[in-house]
């Protein structure tokens, strides 16, 4: 994962956020993490994602795409519905999810 921020895409596109706490029951998650973000990049449409977490244990993940087309594929893979599954059943305290339209977008990088 990268220090930078993803770019600004030409809008719209959708944003999907997911904010998390985990639990401590963590077994697993990791592997499961790095397949969900090999099998998302597959996803035609899928732009790319940033990812924070807080000390205090706040995860917040956005994903963006394209279309509604792309964010569907991605809702539906079976996968990732397995993932979902043992998500909530071992590995988060709370979560939510945001889909946004995003109408604008810009950025900024510092040079040198």
């Amino acid at each position: 994962m990268s220090d930078a921020p993803i770019p600004a895409f030409e809008p719209p596109y959708y944003a999907a956020v997911f904010t998390t706490v985990r639990t401590r029951e963590q077994t697993g998650y990791r592997e499961t993490n790095a397949r969900m973000e090999e099998l998302v990049r597959d996803i035609p449409g899928y732009l790319g994602m940033d990812h924070a977490q807080t000390p205090g244990g706040l995860g917040i993940t956005v994903g963006y795409f394209r279309d509604a087309e792309a964010l569907r594929q991605w809702r539906t893979n079976e996968e990732h519905r397995a993932a979902q599954q043992r998500g909530r059943a071992d590995w988060y305290e709370s979560y939510t999810l945001h889909i946004a339209k995003v109408e604008r977008s810009h950025g900024f990088t510092r040079n040198g």
